[in-house]
């Protein structure tokens, strides 16, 4: 029985080590979605916040598209899809890539 026993405990423990590697590969891939945080990518889109506020919107600038071209969609997700930003309306900032020309899928 203590044989086993041995067995069942490898078994285990492979089973263990298998669901921490699925872990951490799927931390790594969340991280790899956008690498920065939510402050720092709201940053880094501020020449957007002309474009974005509400009821009177101007045209996004070069600046802007730049910056969302460089920022990337899963950042743009963020933003989305993250706390409420005073004086931006999300709906207007789910158009910025079609306004940019920048081909995006929509944020889910």
């Amino acid at each position: 029985m203590a044989a086993g026993g041995g067995t069942t405990t490898k078994i285990g423990i492979a089973l263990v080590a298998l669901l921490v590697m699925v872990a951490l590969a799927a931390d790594g891939a969340a991280a790899q979605a956008c690498g920065s945080t939510f402050f720092s990518a709201l940053v880094q889109l501020m020449p957007c916040r002309p474009a974005v506020t509400p009821f009177s919107p101007a045209p996004p600038s070069e600046a802007c598209c730049n910056a969302l071209k460089t920022l990337g969609r899963p950042c743009l997700c963020l933003l989305i899809n993250g706390p409420p930003i005073s004086g931006v309306d999300r709906n207007i900032a789910k158009e910025l890539p079609a306004k940019c020309t920048v081909n995006y899928d929509p944020c889910s």
